[in-house]
């Protein structure tokens, strides 16, 4: 039930929809502005937004502007001052994974942050993923089609993201996707689809968030170039390097990549053009 909008006659057949998501926007000035910027130059097909972050609901409105998808960036690892069900991730695997977490406490989360969206937005989330992936773990999948069937019906549900990796790729890339696809992709896709949701075919964009610029050059180009019709690529920029952001450097190096001619030429030379991918709906 892999299934994409029709974009119509005039659509070069040869474009590539491929979603560009920057995730955490809500977490910080710096992200949301790299984020905005970098839609605003045709680079980003989507933001995935902290709903209870901290900037979300100062900076979402410029966020509207820009015409991209928003979408909920669900979030059960990092508190960001708000009180609720947060664990540091391995601790949350382990949880979720031995049935230990308290279901009604994760169905109350949930509906905490699509509320805390729709009441700043005035809309529903174009699409939902999770904050370091949680979506896909036992329990809270479980719970959140259970709640997103409920809520939304029809062409109004949101597309949900599946971390089902891109594999063509070299191996020191290709370990990290792999760990994160077999905690929960296949199982939260079949899932999905039963429920009646679409989703990205594939999934691109995870490395270990070193190495700066340098790296963040190399990783771009290899990822566009495996990138096929219906795939997701998620990165992480920032307009500055926020001091108290442990991946503050490495955002920077992201946006300063992505905002740059090359990372235009790179799309252009693979034909991805982020605009038209609008995952989730048949026109």
């Amino acid at each position: 039930m892999q299934r994409f909008p029709k974009e119509g006659s005039s659509v070069d057949k040869e474009i590539k929809r491929v979603v560009l998501c920057a995730d955490d926007f809500g977490m910080s000035a710096a992200i949301d502005t790299g984020i905005i910027r970098l839609a605003a130059r045709g680079r980003l097909s989507a933001a995935s937004c902290l709903s209870r972050g901290p900037t979300f609901a100062r900076h979402a409105p410029a966020l509207a502007e820009t015409g991209i998808q928003a979408g909920l960036h669900l979030n059960f690892t990092e508190a960001l001052g708000q009180p609720g069900l947060y664990l540091p991730l391995p601790a949350l695997i382990r949880r979720a994974y031995g049935r230990r977490l308290d279901g009604e406490a994760v169905r109350g989360q949930i509906l905490d942050q699509l509320e805390a969206f729709e009441s700043v937005l005035g809309r529903a989330p174009d699409f939902i993923d999770g904050h370091q992936h949680v979506h896909q773990l036992p329990q809270i999948r479980h719970v959140l089609l259970d709640v997103l069937a409920r809520r939304f019906t029809g062409r109004s549900r949101p597309w949900l993201r599946s971390t089902r990796a891109v594999l063509r790729l070299p191996a020191g890339q290709r370990a990290k996707a792999m760990i994160i696809q077999a905690l929960g992709a296949a199982a939260f896709t079949r899932s999905a689809h039963r429920y009646g949701f679409h989703l990205n075919a594939r999934f691109a964009g995870v490395y270990d968030f070193r190495g700066e610029e340098a790296a963040y050059r190399r990783l771009l180009p290899n990822w566009l170039r495996h990138m096929q019709d219906g795939d997701l690529l998620m990165c992480h920029p920032a307009a500055y390097a926020d001091a108290s952001d442990p991946l503050g450097r490495q955002r920077l190096a992201e946006f300063n990549v992505l905002a740059g001619d090359e990372a235009g030429r790179w799309l252009q030379e693979n034909r991805i053009q982020a605009r038209l991918a609008r995952f989730g709906h048949d026109a």
